[in-house]
């Protein structure tokens, strides 16, 4: 299954490529520097492109590509259903094709959020249908993949790595029934012309039900990758394997009823619905407080083991010009400050400073832009060496590659937080509201992320030139084994409570339930007046 993986892997790295440029130029734009392709039309099409192929075309390519390979290497065995591997692989293709051409054409300069009443091209909303049906398939084949295993071996619990998937697989059932409902009860027939309107608050509401969950679906992969990978990578082994496993079933249970946190401000929802989501949202810092610990903890593990005595030499020892372990590690620092920024957001008065503010930039950047891309990109340099055969080409660019991602982001993201702060509007094309007194203060700021989007963009050009450069020159060998952490204290030899994904399963529905079944069914029986489409180039 070395070809099925490695193709989801060029998708995600093209998609990556072209959405970096994007963002490089958004981010000249935005600091009102006078270029000559410079307008409103074209800045928003970016911001579309980028949105759309960074979080979810990159991602959920880079995540299947990752799954397939967690499935066959810790399995010990080929994935079940080639043929239905390889249809979600060419539907999730076509579907990334026709959103983009709808997009590259300024037929969908809807924003990544696609809210009604901005309305798109039909080809985009069927293609983001069918990049989520080609997911669907996706998740089959590792369920299935994980019940053939299962019944050879009925007793053993789950490898970690897989315990990983399987909670990314039903995290994303659960959380993609939303924007599903959305696609083919209200924005497919709409875009048709079957229907003359829509219900933007419906819309909203079926969107963040999938939009936070979404932010899971992402990060989970990468915690595979820092409990599985990252001890490996740096000498030593994880810290503790049921600390992992109950890690992964929080995120199960806590990921999808949220949403209306992003709603604070939103009529039509309660504020009781929103205070609950709010302590759910609380809820789920905790299990990435246990993963802030637990991989410390192993990176501690292995500088001891490497020699460390002292009470912080240990932060010496470890391999920092390796670029998984850098481009983690480093990532793990931008999250950090990135998920103090996301309780925030959570909070309902200080959410209100905040809201639709460049603060929401800069903060997703530091956990999506950071926690995710940066881990996922240190991870394509030690995958796709051991899956191609090929030796890792321009390894100089791929040590530097993490520490200027890292350098750009800080650049970024701080400015922007503090812009935020001071009132500049996110998704605005001229931030300058032309020399407006109120804007005079955010100009340097804005320079400033101008200067980390450039940082960014080298970086990034540096990741696809050691990707191609991998992939088309690097020398044939023989490729080196995909080694998974050992605990540092034995693993259970038999099934726990953390192996029973149907009644996890189970307890997350009914939470969704409990959160979104009222509000829904009460918006559902209120007198709505729809909205027709607004297409603003």
């Amino acid at each position: 299954m070395k070809r099925l993986s490695l193709a989801h892997f060029w998708v995600a790295i093209v998609a990556f490529g072209a959405a970096s440029a994007m963002a490089f130029m958004q981010a000249l734009s935005r600091a009102s520097l006078d270029l000559p392709w410079r307008s409103a039309k074209l800045y928003y099409l970016s911001v579309t492109a980028h949105g759309v192929l960074m979080a979810l075309v990159f991602t959920t390519f880079f995540i299947m590509a990752f799954g397939y390979v967690v499935a066959e290497r810790t399995l010990g065995r080929p994935v079940a259903g080639p043929r239905l591997a390889w249809a979600g692989f060419w539907i999730a293709v076509a579907g990334t094709a026709a959103a983009a051409w709808a997009i590259f054409t300024g037929k969908a300069t809807v924003l990544y959020t696609f809210y009604p009443p901005l309305k798109a091209h039909p080809a985009f909303y069927i293609g983001l249908t069918l990049l989520i049906v080609g997911s669907w398939l996706w998740g089959a084949v590792m369920l299935w993949s994980y019940r053939a295993w299962r019944r050879d071996q009925r007793d053993a619990p789950a490898p970690l790595a897989m315990h990983g998937m399987i909670a990314t697989v039903i995290v994303w059932y659960i959380a993609t029934a939303g924007v599903a409902a959305e696609a083919l009860l209200q924005l497919i027939p709409w875009s048709l012309g079957l229907t003359a309107t829509i219900d933007p608050l419906l819309s909203r509401m079926l969107f963040w039900y999938f939009g936070h969950p979404l932010v899971y679906f992402w990060l989970l992969p990468a915690y595979v990758i820092w409990y599985t990978l990252l001890p490996v990578a740096a000498g030593g082994k994880l810290f503790s394997d049921p600390l992992a496993r109950l890690v992964f079933v929080l995120f199960i249970l806590l990921s999808t009823p949220v949403g209306f946190h992003h709603q604070f401000m939103d009529p039509g929802v309660s504020a009781g619905w929103k205070l609950l989501h709010t302590l759910l949202t609380f809820a789920i810092l905790f299990p990435s407080f246990v993963t802030a610990f637990s991989v410390t903890a192993s990176m501690e593990v292995a500088g001891r083991m490497r020699g460390a005595t002292g009470l912080f030499d240990w932060l010496g020892k470890l391999p920092w010009r390796e670029p998984l372990f850098s481009s983690i590690a480093l990532s793990m620092i931008l999250f950090a400050a990135g998920g103090l920024g996301g309780a925030i957001n959570a909070s309902f008065g200080m959410n209100a400073v905040v809201h639709n503010t460049a603060w929401i930039q800069g903060h997703f950047h530091l956990t999506v832009g950071s926690a995710v891309a940066l881990t996922f990109m240190g991870a394509a340099y030690w995958l796709v060496p051991r899956l191609s055969g090929r030796e890792l080409e321009l390894g100089l660019l791929a040590r530097v590659q993490p520490y200027l991602w890292f350098i750009g982001m800080l650049l970024f993201s701080v400015s922007n937080h503090i812009t935020g702060i001071l009132g500049m509007p996110r998704r605005v094309f001229d931030a300058s509201y032309e020399g407006s007194p109120a804007a005079v203060q955010w100009q340097g700021l804005t320079e400033l992320s101008a200067l980390g989007g450039v940082f960014l963009f080298a970086s990034a050009a540096f990741f696809m030139l050691v990707m191609i450069g991998t992939g088309l020159a690097g020398k044939r060998r023989e490729p080196e084994p995909i080694a998974w952490a050992e605990p540092l204290h034995p693993a259970p030899l038999r099934r726990t409570v953390f192996d029973r994904y149907g009644l996890w399963t189970a307890v997350a529905v009914v939470l969704v339930i409990i959160a979104y079944g009222y509000p829904l069914w009460h918006h559902l029986r209120m007198a709505r007046f729809g909205s027709p489409g607004f297409s603003p180039f």
